[in-house]
């Protein structure tokens, strides 16, 4: 079987120091390639608008620099790919996503969150479905061991019947597209029912072009009754642990807040059995190593096989579908029940219109107006002089009286 020919939408720069600017994913996507045994990828082509970025990266992962596009649709049209990965901003994954699949591709590795609104997400699943494209997304944790480990714990009943997954992060869309992902999978993929949550943004927090909020509290119900409770920023400290599992026996904790080591990752309190017991993951924890590697090797043999992978975009949708539906409710100022029919993003339209009052961010310049507009509007007229006010006519001279005539008296006869 040939090597399935990979190619690059967004090769950024590797950073020196990883954070909210940029994390250079499209680099770890890469390095996660070329770890799967020999002839089964190649990566062939890349396209950046940057061309120095472009050939930093080709340079590490020895790429043939004459395979360097700066428009995409260039490189999908020239290059006959089997699989793409893009590394871009939010709000650009639907429309390289559905490129790709118009361009017929075989599957596509996309970087987390889906997108910057509901409607595009659901599109791009729709419209790779429809396409035959397998669509993935990077939620690569649940490939960790505390995560894999707490999910054979909750499935041979060791905490008995669960009944809510509980998260803290920093927000629930950008860092929180994960923690979603993960209690659907500690809850078997189950979809969510109904979302009541709200939030608070104040302060200018954007996240790779995407507005975060600073608090949020979200209620959900799955439709087999498990609860989920996430808490978001100044909160946080409601869960107390990454992700935590509660069943009718007992707790499941992940990433523990009160335990500062990434030696006591996973913890287990069996009620009625004493204290917490404390379980090995052979030195991994919430956030790797090697968690990347596993995503892309499950994507690449879903591929092969035909079949969605853990992290396909229907797996993708049940925690985004949450992640809006929670804004869309703080929005409403009550629940709401899912599926969710809005196509925005809830929170960006409750910016713009003014709703939140968010300090920090730029002031809005006014719209211009259409060139149409400018062109149709009528010339002004030049001012024209007042006209002189006409002279009073004089008054016309009275006739004179004519002289009274004296009757001659009549004479006596």
């Amino acid at each position: 079987m040939a090597a399935l020919r990979v190619g690059f939408i967004g090769t950024g720069k590797k950073p020196e120091k990883p954070g909210p600017l940029g994390y250079g994913m499209a680099h770890q996507h890469a390095a996660a390639y070329q770890s799967l045994p020999a002839g089964v990828v190649e990566i062939v082509a890349v396209a950046d608008l940057s061309r120095e970025n472009a050939e930093a990266f080709c340079d590490l992962f020895h790429v043939d620099k004459n395979k360097i596009y700066t428009d995409y649709h260039a490189m999908l049209a020239q290059e006959k790919l089997d699989i793409v990965s893009v590394a871009t901003w939010p709000h650009l994954h639907a429309p390289m996503v559905l490129a790709c699949a118009r361009a017929k591709v075989k599957g596509v590795f996309c970087e987390k969150p889906m997108a910057d609104g509901w409607g595009a997400a659901r599109k791009m699943h729709d419209e790779c479905r429809a396409a035959g494209t397998w669509l993935a997304f990077n939620h690569q944790r649940r490939y960790g061991k505390p995560f894999r480990i707490a999910r054979k714990l909750i499935v041979d009943g060791a905490i008995g019947k669960l009944q809510q997954v509980q998260f803290t992060c920093g927000d629930i869309y950008d860092y929180g597209t994960h923690s979603f992902d993960l209690s659907n999978y500690l809850n078997g993929e189950q979809r969510a029912k109904w979302v009541l949550a709200n939030l608070d943004y104040r302060q200018a927090k954007v996240i790779f072009g995407a507005h975060c909020e600073n608090q949020a509290i979200v209620i959900w119900e799955y439709e087999n009754g498990v609860l989920g409770l996430a808490a978001t920023g100044a909160g946080r400290g409601a869960v107390l642990a990454h992700n935590k599992a509660i069943g009718s026996d007992g707790i499941i904790e992940i990433g523990p807040q009160s335990e500062g080591n990434h030696a006591t990752q996973l913890r287990i309190h069996r009620f009625g059995q004493g204290g917490w017991e404390y379980i090995d993951c052979s030195g991994e924890h919430c956030h790797g190593p090697g968690y990347i590697e596993r995503a892309v090797a499950d994507f690449i043999q879903s591929v092969q096989a035909g079949k969605p992978s853990e992290v396909d975009s229907e797996n993708a949708l049940k925690g985004t579908e949450i992640i809006f539906a929670a804004y869309e409710s703080s929005r409403r100022h009550g629940r709401v029940d899912l599926p969710l029919t809005i196509s925005d993003n809830p929170l960006v339209s409750m910016v713009n219109d003014g709703t939140l009052k968010v300090e920090g961010l730029p002031a809005p310049k006014p719209a211009p107006k259409p060139a149409a507009a400018r062109k149709s509007a009528p010339p002004k007229k030049a001012a024209q002089p007042k006209p002189k006010a006409k002279p009073k006519p004089k008054p016309k001279p009275k006739p004179k009286a004519k002289p009274k005539t004296k009757k001659s008296p009549k004479r006596k006869r």
